[in-house]
């Protein structure tokens, strides 16, 4: 919550980018981050920097091509970013944050409830029409000459 006793936890002024990790946004996510793998050369370059490069883009908007050059090659950044994407560790760290987020709030860590409105429904239900009208087609073919058709919808 913002209050001006803990204004201080939210100043990202003296950081190098608003982008930018602090120690403790760091420390929730650090031990998530996949250890260098085994058999090749040492990891050489400082994977809190390649967060912050991640984060530069995805706070930005800005094009690979447009990285800072104090934060790590453009061609690094995104090598990471393409294999946490694989092996999910975009997703591990976008779960504990939520979920540290929901705590934090004084919510429970998963939603008890959902919300389901008007176009909602209406989306659903012409899903579930549209799909019964190919099933039906296909039969229909199908019961017409024996042969199974294919349905481009």
């Amino acid at each position: 919550m913002w209050t001006v006793d803990n204004r201080g936890r939210y100043d990202r002024s003296k950081l190098r980018y608003p982008s930018d990790l602090t120690d403790a946004e760091w420390e929730l996510i650090r031990r998530l981050i996949p250890a260098a793998k085994r058999g090749g050369n040492k990891r050489t370059v400082d994977v809190r920097e390649v967060v912050n490069g991640l984060m530069y883009v995805l706070g930005t908007g800005c094009q690979w091509a447009a990285i800072p050059k104090d934060l790590p090659p453009r061609s690094t950044v995104n090598s990471y970013f393409k294999r946490w994407e694989h092996d999910r560790t975009l997703d591990r760290l976008q779960h504990v944050l939520y979920v540290a987020c929901r705590e934090q709030a004084g919510c429970q860590a998963s939603p008890t409830a959902g919300i389901i409105d008007s176009q909602s429904v209406k989306s659903a239900e012409k899903d579930a029409m549209g799909r019964a009208a190919r099933v039906r087609h296909h039969r229909r073919c199908q019961a017409t000459d024996g042969e199974p058709h294919v349905s481009s919808g």
